[in-house]
């Protein structure tokens, strides 16, 4: 038994000995971190899955909200652009109402004359000629254009 002992206490036993409970720790070690790791990994891979999931349900919505917000946006421009043409249209109604408003826009743009005035349109030789409303390419009057239509329909 001596030599059992003896042999169990060896240095080249114990260091044997050792070196297996090292491997073997080692070994357990290494197979808690791959489980650690793989479960690490699934959770990731879940966690992924639950943004990349949130990400495309809230994609459109987001979208949709801001195309509606740009919309808004456009529709109170408008509304704004609205409010100035109203008012404007209230200045001139306003202005409308007045006599001599009236009185003076006939001078101006009909070249009406009061009774005892004499009323002159003066022609600038060096001018071009300017279209008038309702001519055509020809230098036509519109009502001309019209005559032709109806004399060209009779020949029909």
């Amino acid at each position: 038994m001596a030599g059992k002992n003896r042999d169990r206490f060896s240095t080249a036993t114990r260091l044997r000995l050792i070196g297996e409970q090292t491997a073997a720790r080692v070994y357990r070690s290494q197979n808690r971190r791959q489980a650690r790791r793989s479960r690490l990994t699934g959770r990731a891979a879940f966690l992924a899955l639950v943004v990349c999931s949130l990400v495309v349900a809230l994609a459109y919505p987001m979208r949709q909200y801001i195309a509606q917000r740009g919309e808004m946006a456009e529709q109170r421009e408008r509304m704004a652009e609205a409010e100035r043409a109203v008012e404007q249209l209230r200045d001139e109604k306003a202005r409308l109402q007045d006599d001599r408003y009236i009185r003076r826009l006939a001078r101006e743009h009909l070249h009406y004359v009061l009774p005892g005035e004499a009323g002159y349109t003066m022609i600038d030789p060096g001018a071009e000629p300017r279209e008038r409303p309702g001519d055509d390419v020809d230098g036509r009057a519109w009502y001309s254009r019209v005559w032709d239509g109806v004399d060209s329909a009779d020949r029909r």
